[in-house]
């Protein structure tokens, strides 16, 4: 990965930052799409416990940049402060404190006073439980005896139907656990939830779901019956919990191909799948069948690079990529469970791969992949 320049997140950056953290991005993922480093994700989750901080606006009253630009084009042509104000619609008072406040007429600036003034204005509001104690005593016993916030929210509303000052939300709750600049619940509660963690969690999209996905079930009939080659099936292999290879399948003549991949990162499977793919004739790509895995989520980048359209299976059904499991099944003789993968060179997947495809296949009427994938290209031509 190319180093990245030592700059401060943009504001846009900041707001893009959350949106793909609230989607369920890694902190790799996110860095590697801003073009930043790593470390500077994590300064910026870890901060806000993993939570999103509001979005700041301004208020109609205050000067905009664009007044601030017309103050300081005017104290340059020697306007009056009342000149000024008569231009920009405001009172020569306004304009007066605001000079003042930023250096007087001769070190004037609008960027630099604009910026200083938006620092200023933050004022950050109190938190409900750093201003009442006994909802804060209470709410932290109830986490002490482990219930969680959202028990904790739905009980107040019963237990104190006519007092509304004993009334939270439970993001109120995890809000104060995970953002410890609120300094209202210890952090040592967190320990006490369903899931301890350091910082909230980020949403994580359910097993169901694929961002801009293609179910199998829009997938072309020629696919279905395997008339035509080209179109294939895939999923990642998997040894210990941080080694993993993928397997790709042709449906028609089962040729296998193997892939290194040295992680479950998407930009990572997603190129190294490319890079294979693209070395085989135009004919031999059509499309791909792939689970509901979040290694493929950047499929389109899969999709731009090979011209391959790729078709997610439905939740919890391996068996509609069946060519692709019976070949992982075989697989298991050269990698076993829990074996470590990730020593494994390309050549060396290439040679495993090459046993299989030159292995007969009852399902072929005992050809070999490799002959019947030659057989079937030289009918195409």
């Amino acid at each position: 990965m190319a180093p990245r320049p030592r700059l401060r997140l943009k504001s846009q950056e900041r707001a893009e930052l959350w949106r793909r953290w609230k989607a369920g991005e890694s902190i790799g993922d996110i860095a590697s799409a801003l073009q930043r480093w790593p470390n500077y994700v994590h300064n910026e989750v870890y901060a806000n416990g993993g939570i999103a901080p509001r979005a700041r606006c301004r208020s109609i009253r205050v000067l905009s940049l664009k007044e601030r630009e017309e103050i300081s084009r005017g104290l340059r042509a020697g306007c009056s402060l009342r000149e000024i104000a008569r231009h920009l619609k405001r009172a020569p008072s306004s304009i007066s404190r605001e000079i003042r406040r930023h250096g007087g007429p001769a070190a004037y600036r609008a960027t630099w006073a604009d910026l200083r003034a938006w620092r200023r204005a933050q004022r950050p509001k109190p938190c409900l439980l750093a201003t009442n104690e006994r909802l804060r005593q209470l709410i932290a016993h109830k986490l002490q005896i482990d219930w969680s916030p959202q028990q904790i929210s739905a009980w107040l509303e019963i237990a104190y139907v006519d007092d509304e000052t004993m009334r939270v939300s439970h993001e109120t709750i995890y809000r104060s656990l995970f953002i410890q600049a609120r300094g209202v619940l210890k952090r040592e509660l967190t320990q006490h939830l369903r899931r301890p963690r350091a910082i909230r969690g980020a949403r994580k999209r359910g097993p169901g779901s694929m961002p801009d996905g293609i179910c199998i079930s829009e997938r072309p009939a020629q696919v279905e019956d395997r008339a035509v080659p080209g179109h294939w099936e895939g999923d990642l292999l998997c040894g210990d919990p941080h080694s993993q290879i993928a397997t790709l399948v042709e449906r028609q003549s089962r040729f296998v191909v193997l892939v290194k991949v040295p992680s479950k990162n998407s930009t990572t499977v997603v190129r190294a799948l490319a890079k294979q793919m693209r070395k085989l004739p135009v004919q031999l790509r059509r499309s791909l069948t792939w689970d509901r895995g979040f290694e493929l989520k950047r499929h389109r980048d899969f999709t731009i690079a090979t011209d391959m359209q790729v078709y997610f299976c439905d939740p919890h059904s391996p068996w509609q990529r069946g060519s692709n499991e019976n070949t992982n099944g075989l697989l298991r003789q050269y990698f076993p469970k829990g074996a470590d993968l990730s020593g494994y060179s390309q050549q060396q997947l290439n040679e495993v791969a090459l046993r299989l495809n030159q292995r007969p296949r009852q399902t072929l009427g005992f050809q070999t992949p490799a002959a019947k994938l030659a057989e079937t290209v030289a009918s195409t031509r």
